[in-house]
């Protein structure tokens, strides 16, 4: 039987024209970088979700703003599909307290870049490469294969 989708929220979060970005898959090795957020938890909204995620994986406190990106993945070989929406939001610093520890032990790296810098930084979605970090329209990102690594 099929699981159903994991909804999750990301936040792409800014300070002077920089996102935050937080490593993807723990202290694996590799250095793929994603949005700050996880899963939803029932009984709170999608905003104050990502509120508590940021701060639980990177430490700050965060204003959220629109939605700005729904974007789903799977893996075809597990069944695993996650839905999340990415909302738009900012944050008043970008010190990163060096001693700060993700109680869920998953993320280990956070860290500012331009959109010029990601065009070398391995990140997901891929999206953020290229899009328009201040536009007020939604954007759908469709569903595609889970990076597998």
């Amino acid at each position: 039987m099929q699981t159903p989708p994991r909804l999750a929220v990301r936040g792409l979060i800014t300070f002077e024209n920089r996102v935050l970005l937080v490593n993807a898959y723990g202290d694996r090795p590799d250095r793929l970088w994603c949005l700050p957020g996880g899963g939803v938890e029932a009984g709170a909204s999608l905003p104050d979700n990502l509120a508590r995620e940021v701060w639980e994986e990177c430490g700050l406190r965060i204003k959220v703003r629109h939605p700005l990106v729904v974007s789903e993945f799977q893996n075809s070989d597990t069944g695993f599909h996650q839905v999340e929406v990415i909302f738009r939001g900012t944050v008043a610093s970008d010190q990163l307290d060096p001693d700060w520890h993700d109680p869920e032990r998953v993320v280990s790296r956070r860290r500012f870049a331009s959109q010029a810098e990601l065009q070398d930084l391995p990140v997901k979605p891929d999206l953020l490469k290229t899009m328009d970090w201040d536009s007020p329209a939604l954007t759908y990102e469709p569903l595609h294969e889970m990076l597998k690594l």
